[in-house]
């Protein structure tokens, strides 16, 4: 997403630059835009396809019956692009989660690790992870999807880029040897 954005891009660098030499225990604090950055990029890219779900009970849902027992599958993808739910569904808007717009979206018009019970037991460790790594990289290196290629998402057992996703990567530390990465 940041190498079809370059004002996200830049913004997420001079944060990390920021951020990333300061001490480690609040990093995750710190990178409020890079995190911004990650939660609209698994909004477009959920990494769970499908959520299924037995009804326990007799229900009804827009309108339709659902019998105690029927398999209810919700598609975070979809839901995460519905025109109903979002403002300009299929556009990467990190500003979508700054600024308190992350308590203003609808607790299940967002589902990246699912809800409930059964979500993901590990997301908020995927999360704090992917924003110190995102921050890191886009610090050292500049990637770039190559213009020609087509970024397409296919539905394995997680979400994934067709064909892989090649990058070209291109350092942005000059001479004078390695930066720390935090202290």
């Amino acid at each position: 997403m940041l190498s079809h954005s370059p004002e996200w891009r830049e913004r997420i660098v001079e944060e990390a630059e920021r951020a990333l030499g300061s001490p480690a225990e609040t990093l995750a604090e710190r990178l409020i835009e890079t995190r911004a950055v990650i939660e609209e990029a698994v909004r477009l890219y959920p990494p769970l396809v499908a959520i299924s779900r037995a009804a326990i009970e007799p229900d009804e849902l827009a309108g339709r019956r659902i019998r105690r027992g029927a398999m209810v599958v919700i598609a975070p993808y979809v839901l995460h692009r519905h025109w109903l739910l979002w403002d300009r569904p299929d556009i990467f808007d990190p500003t979508r989660f700054l600024d308190g717009g992350r308590e203003r979206i609808d607790r299940y018009a967002y589902l990246p690790f699912g809800a409930g019970p059964r979500s993901c037991i590990g997301s908020v460790f995927a999360l704090q992870e992917a924003t110190i790594m995102v921050a890191t990289i886009a610090r050292n290196f500049e990637l770039q999807v190559p213009a020609s290629y087509r970024v397409w998402p296919v539905h394995r057992v997680t979400l994934r880029p067709q064909g892989g996703l090649p990058m070209a990567v291109r350092s942005r530390i000059r001479s004078g040897g390695r930066r720390p990465t935090f202290s």
